[in-house]
C-alpha cells in the first residue's frame, strides 16, 4: 500500500514488450497508465513494483462486490469487472436519501473485502458514471437532480462519457473545449460536426441520458453449430468448421466482455444420434486458439465408428463477465499479449508459435471491427464464391 504497482507484462529491466494493465495511483504519478508499452513504464518509474495479472482473483473479489450492490438494489448493471450501475429508486426508506446510501456501499465494500470504492450518484447513468470519476480514489460525489447542467458545465471533454478520442479532437478544433461547450451549443451545429452521435452527445452535456439501467441476464453459455447439407466424411472440412465457429465464439465473447472455462463440442451423426463432449479449462478463457485447440482434441478423439457428421457444434459455457471489448490497439506492429488482462491463463508449455497465433488473432479482430466480415482467415477464402 502507498507505493507506485504496475500489473502487466514483465518489464524485463526495460526490454519487455508488452503493455500495462493497470496501475495504482502512486504509480500513475509518474505518468503511467493502462495499455501503455511496458518498457515505457519502466523508464518512467524503475523502482515500482510491477506485478501480473492475477484474474480467478479479480473475478472473486468482482462477485463479492456485485454481490453487495444487490443487497441495495435488485436492479444492478454491471458493465465491467469493477463498475456497475444501481437504480436505487424506492430504496430510500431502506437505506436513506441518496448521499446515505452511497455512503453504506463504500463502508461495506470496504468491510467485506478491504477495497475502496468510489461512488457517484446522479439523476442518470451519464452522469452517475462521470460523478464516480471525479473524486478517485475513495471517493463520494453527489449531482442533485435539477442541477446537471452546472455540474458538468466546466468539466473537460474527455469526462464526457461516450466521447472518445477522435471526437473530442474534432471538437476541440472547432472550439468546443468544456462540457458546457456542447451545452450551450446549437443541437444541429452539434450533429452537423459528429453526425448522428452528436444528438446523444448533446443530450448527454445537459444531463440528458434516458437510458434505464438494465441487469444483464447471466448467459450459462455461447455458441454455434453447423448442420450440413450433405453428411460429411471430410475431417480436414469439419476441422474448418470447428475453426469458424471458434472465431465466431471468442469474437462475440471479447466484444461481450466475457470469459468461460469449459469448453463443449457437439456431434450429431448420420443417423441422427448425437453426443457432447466437454473439458474444463485450467482457468477462464476467451483465447481462441485455447478454445479451438480444445475442441479440436475432442473431435479427434470421439469414435464415430465409421459414421458421417452431420452436425458440429462449438459451445463455451462457466461463463463470467471481464470487462468491455477493447481491440488491442497496434496488434499488427507489437506483440501484446504479454499485457492482455488475464495472461495467466497462457499455458507453461506456451510455444513461440501459440504467442504468433494469439497476435494473429488480434490483428484479425481488430481488421473485422474496421472493415467487418470481409476480412477472413486466408484457409476460408477458397470456400468464397
Amino acid at each position: 500500500r502507498g507505493k507506485p504497482v504496475i500489473v502487466g507484462a514483465d518489464p524485463k529491466g526495460g526490454k519487455g514488450r508488452g503493455v500495462v494493465s493497470t496501475a495504482s495511483y502512486e504509480a500513475r504519478k509518474y505518468g503511467i497508465h493502462s495499455a501503455m508499452p511496458i518498457s515505457q513504464a519502466y523508464a518512467l518509474c524503475p523502482n515500482g513494483i510491477y506485478v501480473r495479472p492475477r484474474m480467478e482473483r479479480y473475478i472473486e473479489e468482482s462477485k463479492k462486490i456485485m454481490s453487495i450492490l444487490g443487497e441495495f438494489s435488485p436492479i444492478v448493471e454491471q458493465i465491467s469487472i469493477d463498475e456497475a450501475f444501481l437504480d436505487c429508486t424506492g430504496t430510500e426508506r431502506l437505506f436513506g436519501e441518496p448521499i446515505e446510501i452511497g455512503r453504506k456501499i463504500k463502508e461495506k465494500i470496504k468491510k467485506k473485502t478491504s477495497l475502496t470504492a468510489s461512488v457517484g450518484i446522479g439523476s442518470s447513468k451519464s452522469v452517475a458514471k462521470i460523478a464516480s470519476d471525479l473524486r478517485k480514489p475513495n471517493g463520494l460525489t453527489y449531482c442533485p437532480p435539477g442541477k446537471e447542467m452546472d455540474f458538468l458545465y466546466n468539466l473537460e471533454l474527455y469526462r464526457l462519457w461516450g466521447a472518445g478520442k477522435k471526437t473530442i479532437e474534432k471538437l476541440k478544433k472547432s472550439g468546443y473545449n468544456r462540457i458546457g461547450d456542447i451545452a450551450m451549443a446549437d443541437i444541429k451545429e452539434i450533429v452537423s460536426l459528429l453526425g448522428k452521435n452528436g444528438m446523444l452527445l448533446w443530450q448527454l452535456s445537459r444531463g440528458i441520458d434516458p437510458r434505464p439501467v438494465e441487469p444483464l441476464s447471466p448467459r450459462k453459455s455461447i455458441g454455434r453449430e453447423v448442420t450440413y447439407q450433405r453428411d460429411l466424411d471430410d475431417i480436414e472440412l469439419v476441422e474448418k468448421t470447428i475453426m469458424r465457429i471458434v472465431d465466431f465464439i471468442a469474437f462475440e465473447m471479447r466484444k461481450r466482455g466475457i470469459k468461460g472455462k469449459k469448453v463443449i463440442l457437439k456431434i450429431r451423426l448420420e443417423d441422427f444420434s448425437t453426443f457432447t463432449r466437454g473439458k474444463t479449462l485450467n482457468c477462464y478463457t476467451d483465447s481462441s486458439r485455447i478454445i479451438r485447440e480444445t475442441a479440436i482434441e475432442k473431435f479427434r478423439n470421439f469414435d464415430r465408428s465409421g459414421k458421417k457428421v452431420r452436425l458440429i457444434g462449438v459451445s463455451v459455457s462457466e461463463l463470467v463477465f471481464w470487462e468491455t471489448y477493447q481491440p488491442r490497439q497496434g496488434a499488427l506492429f507489437e506483440n501484446l499479449y504479454e499485457g492482455f488482462i488475464g495472461s495467466n491463463e497462457k499455458k507453461n508449455n506456451e510455444t513461440p508459435n501459440d504467442k504468433l497465433n494469439d497476435k494473429l488473432q488480434d490483428v484479425l479482430e481488430e481488421m473485422k471491427l474496421r472493415y467487418g466480415d470481409a476480412i477472413d482467415r486466408a484457409i476460408f477464402l477458397n470456400n468464397k464464391k
